[in-house]
């Protein structure tokens, strides 16, 4: 048997010289590399302190302006009823009231239904006639302004109905402004689920519908909630809705289809209406932050329960 022996001449004779060569150039793009990402991170980091400057201005204004006149429990307890807007004293119980009754009856509308709708178009839908013609819906009246929807709820809500304008007519416009934001968050989040999970399902005899409830909603529940957070925020700050659809009150009203209903977008117009200095002023500023307050409370207090429920699951 005959071993075949490698010629010293057959082999491959890197000089001393293209070895330096070879390692100048691969030091020589290791550095480049790390200037880039080096170069990369502090413009990302830039960008992010650029970002915070104003958010940290606008949270300055608030808690610098508005915050002294929220410490007295009269402005939680007490509305403006008997005091001129001028005037120091009172509250904007009324108005927090109206906002949180308002809220309220808006998410019990859009909830369920844009929850529902994201659901329908991520796990039934597929290519069907009725998913595009939603999802085209969807795209359109997510981008419609609040003041179309007000005025087309009041086109149809007190013109074409004669009902009267109340809080129930701005929860129904808000309803518009609402459920698209809901729907596209819940498409995106139930999109991150892994495939697997509802394979794995199905490979084990679940029915869809029960992967659905309890394998691929429970996993998406964060950041679903936060998407439904991120939209009560949006329609408890909407000023439009307010101005067309619900008069000025500044009393107490709990009815949400009878007589004006205050809330505290509309008692900032109204207490810059009422003057640019003094008491109106302090009063318009301290509403803003109470709206502030309520949305970083609500917030934070449905991620406590959505990670409960995580764990929970």
């Amino acid at each position: 048997m005959s071993h075949a022996v490698s010629s010293p001449a057959l082999q491959p004779h890197i000089s001393p010289h293209q070895k330096i060569e070879t390692s100048t150039t691969f030091t020589a793009i290791s550095t480049r590399r790390k200037v880039t990402n080096e170069t990369a991170r502090v413009l990302v980091f830039a960008t992010v302190i650029v970002a915070f400057i104003p958010l940290l201005w606008v949270l300055w204004e608030l808690v610098s302006r508005g915050a002294a006149v929220t410490l007295s429990s009269n402005w939680w307890m007490k509305s403006q009823m008997g005091i001129i807007e001028s005037q120091a004293g009172g509250g904007a119980y009324h108005a927090i009231m109206g906002t949180l009754i308002q809220a309220l009856i808006t998410s019990a509308l859009s909830i369920p239904i844009g929850v529902l709708t994201g659901i329908y178009l991520v796990e039934y839908a597929g290519q069907s006639r009725l998913g595009k013609v939603t999802t085209f819906m969807v795209d359109i009246l997510t981008g419609v302004p609040s003041i179309v929807a007000a005025l087309f709820i009041y086109s149809l809500w007190v013109v074409l109905f004669g009902f009267e304008r109340s809080g129930m007519a701005v929860s129904l416009a808000l309803v518009l402004l609402m459920v698209p934001v809901i729907i596209r968050n819940t498409e995106e989040m139930l999109r991150v689920v892994p495939q697997d999970l509802r394979e794995a399902a199905y490979a084990l005899g679940v029915p869809k519908w029960k992967t659905i409830a309890r394998i691929v909603l429970p996993t998406a529940m964060s950041g679903i909630i936060t998407g439904i957070m991120l939209s009560v925020a949006r329609i408890m700050g909407e000023s439009a809705p307010v101005l067309i659809l619900v008069g000025y009150n500044v009393g107490t009203n709990f009815n949400p289809v009878e007589g004006p209903q205050t809330s505290l977008p509309l008692m900032m117009l109204a207490m810059y209406k009422a003057g640019t200095t003094g008491a109106a002023v302090d009063k318009m500023w301290g509403a803003a932050f109470t709206l502030v307050v309520i949305i970083a409370v609500l917030t934070i207090a449905a991620r406590l329960i959505s990670r409960r429920f995580s764990v929970k699951t």
